[in-house]
């Protein structure tokens, strides 16, 4: 079985405007103990206030499965592991499992730590020595271990003779500047284990070369045991390994059990909980979990794979906690339609001649500049309007919109909406910080006292495109909408020269649609 160690508080922190508190580091490390990994990476304990206190807290976590590790360096130039602050404050931390990283490039070594090759090695057994003698796991990260290998393969080895030597419960080779290639991480890994028999091997790859997952799982099939890596690969630069994905493989791919089929099916909720937690979008297009990675668009993909599932997806989604759908666009069928009504709850399948009529109209609207990939409530309501199923929560009588820039700089909106609901006019204004949260507000006041439900709507996102630059301020727009209620969200789509028109076209969408589907009462 692999042993999966999570570097994401420490490692993945370094991505560039990443930035966690230690709240929440602490709700990370409990997820990614729900997923079933082996070793959580809390930080650098001498390096800064932060990882120190989750150190002080960490203890109080309830974990199952994973395994708190302090990560730290070897100890310094001339200086006895014993007496090394950095060594102390990682065992001071009170870790079970402690990582401290050496060089394993011999040019390093004698330029950068302006070191002998000898001291090197000492300062990689000791320290190993001193940490294993306090009775922890300790894993030794073979810094830049594979240009080392490339320039001088011998003292390379020999760094993971000494920490092998010294105890080091996996000597980790680690591609740290992420440019080797998969054939040549294989090749090496193997010589590597040849040359050390019995040794535990762990792999730790970045993806500057855009092949870290790869070079993460051809490590393993060459016989690598342990693998580190980040939620979602966040990391400095271009990222490191993606461990989701290394997990995916490992299990379904590779036939691994380092997490059970349970936890595997947390996949994607964790995913998407580290992303939120760190106020990243989780990709869409991420693979295995992301929410587009078994999206069907083209209506040929959408009509086989009704039939035959495995046709265009290469596992279950469910096995990871994903879902598989159907994007309708202008490529779609009517099979593509008819999938996508049966998502929204509706059925098409005896109504052919309406799916076609619909299908038309959808080709026509994107055409004008509508998309509904990212739209689905958009696409519901348009589809029982043509079924004539659709109830109306209150129709418009008119709105307005007035913009008001204040001599202290401040700029206001003002909207205005009237409208018809339970057989009443109402006419309601709000202010707002532009013209949709204004009408946004106006519309609550106008409909609230008769949709409780409302409350719970919030909108999330709003995105504006341009759909004809060259026409300037005449252009059509398209208006995105994001829409949630805590539980579930939507998106909703509005298109018109008139930036506001289009706004409103989708936030009418979005309200009704939220009213359609309440949230569950507690």
């Amino acid at each position: 079985m692999v042993t999966l160690y999570d570097t994401t508080l420490r490692d993945g922190t370094q991505r560039e405007g990443m930035s966690l508190s230690v709240d929440d580091k602490l709700r990370i490390a409990m997820r990614l103990d729900d997923l079933g990994v082996h070793y959580i990476e809390g930080g650098f304990p001498g390096s800064n206030p932060k990882d120190i206190e989750f150190f002080a807290r960490a203890g109080d976590l309830k974990l199952e499965t994973a395994v708190v590790s302090a990560f730290g360096t070897t100890c310094r130039k001339g200086v006895a592991a014993e007496d090394d602050e950095g060594l102390r404050a990682l065992l001071d931390t009170g870790c079970k499992a402690l990582c401290v990283f050496g060089k394993a490039w011999d040019v390093h070594v004698t330029d950068a730590l302006n070191a002998s090759l000898d001291e090197n090695l000492r300062m990689v057994r000791d320290s190993i020595a001193l940490l294993k003698a306090a009775g922890r796991t300790v894993f030794f990260d073979a810094e830049h271990f594979f240009d080392g290998y490339r320039a001088n393969p011998g003292y390379a080895l020999d760094v993971c003779r000494a920490a092998a030597g010294a105890g080091a419960d996996a000597v980790v080779l680690c591609d740290t500047n992420g440019g080797t290639l998969p054939q040549d991480v294989a090749r090496v890994v193997r010589e590597v284990a040849g040359a050390l028999p019995g040794v535990a091997l762990g792999i730790h790859a970045h993806n500057d070369g855009a092949c870290a997952v790869a070079n993460s799982l051809v490590a393993v099939d060459a016989g690598c045991t342990h693998v580190q890596g980040t939620a979602n690969g966040y990391g400095e630069r271009a990222g490191n390994a993606d461990l989701v994905s290394i997990i995916a493989a490992l299990v379904l791919k590779m036939g691994d059990d380092c997490v059970s089929a349970d936890q595997l099916r947390l996949l994607t909720e964790v995913s998407h909980f580290v992303a939120e937690t760190a106020n990243v979008s989780p990709n869409p297009h991420q693979p295995y979990v992301g929410a587009s990675a078994f999206a069907h668009k083209g209506g040929v993909h959408a009509s086989a794979v009704a039939r035959l599932p495995e046709a265009y997806e290469h596992i279950d989604p469910a096995r990871v906690g994903n879902l598989a759908r159907v994007v309708v666009s202008e490529l779609a069928g009517r099979a593509s339609l008819t999938m996508k009504a049966a998502e929204l709850g509706i059925d098409l399948t005896g109504d052919q001649a309406t799916a076609a009529k619909v299908l038309d109209g959808i080709k026509e609207l994107e055409h004008r500049g509508y998309s509904f990939e990212t739209a689905d409530a958009t696409l519901e309501v348009m589809l029982k309007k043509e079924l004539g199923t659709y109830e109306p929560f209150f129709t418009l009588e008119s709105f307005r919109c007035l913009m008001e820039k204040r001599e202290d700089g401040r700029v206001m909106t003002e909207a205005t909406v009237k409208v018809h609901v339970g057989g009443h006019r109402y006419i309601a204004t709000a202010e707002g910080n532009g013209p949709v949260n204004a009408l946004d507000g106006a519309l609550r006041i106008a409909i609230g006292r008769f949709y409780p439900a409302l409350d719970d709507i919030e909108l999330t996102d709003f995105k504006v495109r341009v759909l004809d630059e060259k026409k300037g301020t005449g252009a059509v727009t398209r208006v995105l909408i994001e829409s949630g209620d805590g539980e579930k969200s939507w998106g909703t789509v509005g298109v018109s020269e008139n930036i506001i028109e289009a706004s409103w076209e989708a936030l009418v969408d979005s309200v009704e649609f939220g009213l359609a589907h309440p949230k569950p009462a507690d």
